[in-house]
């Protein structure tokens, strides 16, 4: 009798050099330990994310993303928060559209000095992304494929019965 193993969701963590990534930093050297669903990207910067980045993992089989930066007012670059903040807005909105649940895309801030912080959203983020299941974009995409085959298909048909017209 096999057992039915639980379902480990896969997260792409995007983290700014100057504080979230150092704050798993020091989540490591200081022990604390937190799910490993998460695999980390370092970019120098949260305002160097493309929301683009954050679809692909998406559409690469990711359950869900994770983008952290520092806290606003204190962006190394100044301002690159604040423009993450303004895409991610958007962009949370066109995953709305896209039927991509509330909990598989979060937008944290965390300073270097938090690595407390870094446990904590992670394994509450795992936990939400495991109640939700497993996303399979590329499984949907198949489905909406073949959607808009049989839409085509329908058009092309509609289309032939017409009579043509004469000038």
């Amino acid at each position: 009798m096999s057992e039915k193993r639980r379902f480990e969701p896969k997260i792409v963590a995007f983290f700014c050099n100057w504080c979230t990534y150092t704050a798993a930093d020091l989540a490591g050297v200081s022990r604390i330990k937190y799910a490993p669903n998460a695999r980390v990207i370092r970019v120098m910067c949260s305002g160097r994310v493309d929301p683009q980045f954050i679809l692909d993992a998406f559409a690469k089989g990711a359950d869900g993303v994770l983008l952290g930066g520092c806290h606003p007012g204190d962006c190394h670059y100044a301002e690159g928060n604040y423009k993450t903040l303004r895409r991610m807005r958007l962009l949370e909105r066109m995953l709305k559209g896209m039927g991509i649940e509330d909990g598989r895309f979060r937008l944290e801030w965390i300073s270097g000095a938090e690595g407390d912080k870094v446990k904590v959203v992670i394994n509450d983020m795992v936990e939400k992304v495991r109640a939700l299941g497993p996303l399979d974009l590329p499984g949907r995409a198949k489905g909406w494929d073949k959607e808009l085959e049989a839409l085509a298909h329908g058009v092309r048909k509609s289309e032939d019965k017409k009579e043509p017209t004469h000038a």
